[in-house]
């Protein structure tokens, strides 16, 4: 009989362990082909490994109101706050996950009195009733055959590093955001000044076009016309003070704080020196955060899919209670008033109303639709490095042209001006020349913000800011 207990013992673990070779918990492996090489679409697909994302945001920016605007962000912005506590919690359910581990154990003290009928069959020895105290502790204890406790452990530890990651993609978004902010107001500003002064050198326009109307020059409807982009410049100008005091408040909330003026410099002190290089595609799997926070959300998504595959394999759990249990309180406490129960369990589900298979198939849509994302997340970062890429080189051969555009047209409105002035010119073409010059003076600082925003962009789009 003592040899039959013994092969019990021996087959329990054998069986265990034949259903266990049925059931691995796979090990998570990137997705082949996940980056294509000409994921940038440019004609020059980089060879090295160096890319502007590995330099620090302090050495890619100069100007240094904006690098105290950006600490300032990066220190008191209300989204980086919340990423932070999102990974605190993520934190705790890590903790969590590494402490299924351990058994679990619990105390409970407990008086139970019962009234019995004096006919029941203790009622008379009883004297009718049975008050019962009890000082009981529990232990109980899951044993991790199938892997699923370790599959929670690492889809937890996935979760943790995704919302490190997304707290790094936040910090590269802002750092992108008020750097951008910041030269469009400095362009707004340049803007404001050429505006002002056109105003100014208009209402000039008016005094000697009347003056010329008087000599007979022209007629009251070249007066008119000149007033009208007196008016027009004037229009321009409320305008784009308007759109600074807007973009100042938005501005103000970036830096996590209500919203205010804010100091800057002027755009001709911008330089951006750094070398445009993107390195190649794969990088960007460890170089931009919100590429990263989907491969983890991937893993995460991989491993529960393994603990919900788990769930069709038998769970073994062992359990233990044991305390002091009297009918008289003042012997609770005392030797002969101990109890202990060992209790241990294997359950194989067999019908549960397709409750596991369907966390399972669950599961793996999950994984899918993960594994998607994060294709997604690679096709948009290889999308907006090359729109950057495309972005800065258009704005960097628009400029040249745009600036001997300014020049003809500011020629061409000083010697219409000599011209009308002399008698051989009409105020028509004045009116074209000098509006035309402005446009074309407001566009060239468009461009120049272009040039820096683009740089900007792909610093941003390449995975830099965050370090």
């Amino acid at each position: 009989m003592r040899r039959l207990n013994i092969y019990k013992f021996i087959l329990i673990p054998a069986v265990l362990l034949s259903l266990q070779s049925c059931f691995v918990a796979k090990e998570y492996s990137r997705p082949e082909e996940v980056v294509e090489n000409e994921a940038y679409r440019t004609d020059n697909l980089p060879t090295d490994t160096l890319s502007m994302a590995r330099i620090s945001w302090r050495e890619l920016f100069t100007d240094p109101v904006l690098t105290n605007h950006i600490d300032r962000a990066l220190e008191n912005n209300i989204d980086i706050r919340i990423a932070l506590q999102q990974i605190e919690a993520a934190g705790a359910y890590l903790k969590q996950a590494k402490a299924a581990y351990l058994p679990t154990l619990g105390v409970s003290a407990q008086v139970t009195h019962q009234e019995l009928a004096q006919n029941s069959q203790f009622g008379s020895f009883f004297d009718g009733g049975i008050t019962q105290y009890d000082a009981t502790a529990n232990l109980s204890w899951e044993a991790d055959i199938w892997g699923r406790i370790r599959s929670n452990e690492r889809a937890q530890r996935a979760a943790y590093l995704q919302t490190v990651a997304a707290h790094q993609a936040v910090k590269t978004r802002l750092v992108a955001n008020v750097a951008n902010l910041y030269y469009q107001l400095l362009a707004l500003d340049e803007q404001l000044e050429i505006t002002r002064e056109t105003v100014a050198n208009r209402i000039n326009s008016v005094e000697t076009i009347r003056a010329l109307k008087e000599a007979g020059n022209v007629t009251e409807v070249g007066v008119k016309q000149t007033e009208a982009q007196l008016y027009q410049a004037q229009a321009v100008e409320i305008e784009l003070a308007n759109q600074i005091r807007l973009l100042e408040n938005t501005f103000s909330i970036l830096l996590g704080e209500a919203p205010h003026a804010i100091v800057r410099s002027d755009l001709g002190r911008q330089e951006l020196n750094t070398e445009l290089r993107t390195g190649v595609p794969v990088q960007l799997l460890r170089n931009r955060p919100d590429v990263i926070a989907a491969e983890y959300n991937l893993v995460n998504a991989f491993q529960l899919t393994n603990a919900a595959r788990s769930n069709f394999y038998p769970a073994l759990r062992l359990s233990a209670n044991g305390g002091f249990q009297s009918l008289d309180l003042e012997e609770l406490i005392d030797t002969n008033s101990l109890f202990a129960t060992i209790v241990g369990n294997l359950t194989q589900p067999i019908f549960n109303r397709r409750e596991i298979r369907t966390q399972y198939e669950v599961a793996q849509a999950r994984q899918e639709i993960a594994f998607l994302e994060f294709r997604r997340a690679i096709l948009d970062a290889s999308r907006e490095v090359s729109d950057a890429l495309y972005n800065y080189a258009a704005a960097d051969r628009k400029f040249d042209f745009k600036q001997d555009e300014f020049e003809a047209y500011d020629l061409a409105t000083s010697y219409s001006e000599d011209l009308l002035n002399s008698g051989f010119a009409n105020y028509l073409e004045v009116l074209t020349a000098r509006e035309n010059a402005l446009n074309s003076q407001l566009e060239l600082v468009n461009i120049r913000y272009d040039e820096l925003s683009a740089i900007v962009d792909l610093y941003q789009a390449l995975g830099g800011g965050w370090e």
